[in-house]
């Protein structure tokens, strides 16, 4: 694709030349493509459910957008040349994923820490823990707390487990659209 930036011949075009090349004008410049190719025949059932994921997806981004914290929190992540509505989809198509659970400074006792390393394209909202014994019963649960640089959550226990054998542990995390990531893990 090929972008014009201030050229005084092709600024502020805009539409399709013949059957080869059109004009689109993004944020104040001007980029020349290749004519789309006309969609022929029925749409898979993976077709049909990426458009329904990605119309989802900018409801999400237009109504995202009506609140100008987060409005700005997208323009922010924005690259040069990309809109908030475009990182508003891109979130939302995306949802979080917890990459590490570390139990070494768990220990069942009140105050030991669980640090969950959890990304996501744009930003994770929360991250929860839940401790169960091995029958099901629930030890705890809570939600953890993002480390200075976002990238870990820490989770400290605020009640004794002394059955550390065969527990669970369940992490859920979510991001801005909502999406939930669960993660299960013995102990």
């Amino acid at each position: 694709m090929a972008e014009s930036k201030n050229n005084i011949i092709t600024h502020g075009l805009s539409g399709k030349v013949g059957d080869l090349i059109v004009f689109r004008n993004r944020n104040g410049k001007t980029v020349v493509a290749n004519t789309p190719k006309e969609r022929t025949g029925e749409l898979s059932a993976a077709q049909k459910e990426q458009q329904k994921r990605f119309q989802q997806a900018t409801i999400y981004a237009k109504s995202a957008l009506t609140s100008p914290e987060t409005r700005q929190a997208y323009k922010d992540a924005a690259d040069e040349g990309e809109s908030a509505y475009n990182v508003a989809v891109a979130d939302f198509m995306h949802a979080p994923d917890i990459e590490e659970i570390n139990f070494s400074k768990y220990t069942g006792k009140v105050g030991s820490i669980i640090t969950i390393t959890v990304t996501d394209d744009f930003k994770v909202a929360e991250v929860s823990v839940t401790i169960l014994n091995e029958d099901g019963t629930e030890v705890e649960h809570g939600v953890a707390q993002p480390t200075a640089g976002g990238l870990q959550w820490v989770y400290t226990a605020t009640a004794d487990n002394n059955m550390l054998t065969g527990d669970k542990i369940i992490i859920r995390a979510s991001d801005l659209p909502g999406h939930i990531t669960e993660k299960e893990q013995a102990l």
